[in-house]
């Protein structure tokens, strides 16, 4: 399952997460981010040791701004609540899970 995070839960939900989370940068318009979207649901059922996150840039600016969010899809692992990897634009599934590998 997806966690929809926002600036009330994001600390909670990543930073203080003991694991490995997954955040997906997003917006609603964006036909790349619409072409991820059912890669990450996948990966959420299939790898339940980690945590898969969503954030919305167009609710959740100050969030998109804090990690320098310029462009959609933005995808970050989160490790033990430390940014250790990242991937700007469309990635396929294979490429998603060497990230988080």
């Amino acid at each position: 399952m997806i966690k929809k995070l926002n600036s009330e839960n994001f600390a909670h939900e990543v930073i203080d997460n003991d694991g490995k989370v997954l955040v997906d940068f997003y917006a609603d318009w964006c036909g790349p981010c619409k072409m991820v979207a059912p890669i990450l649901d996948e990966i959420a059922r299939e790898h339940s040791e980690i945590t898969v996150g969503k954030v919305n840039v167009d609710e959740c600016a100050d969030l998109a701004i804090r990690y320098r969010v310029a462009s959609i899809p933005t995808l970050i692992l989160f490790d033990k609540g430390a940014v250790s990897a990242l991937k700007i634009g469309f990635s396929d599934k294979e490429t998603i899970l060497e990230m988080i590998s």
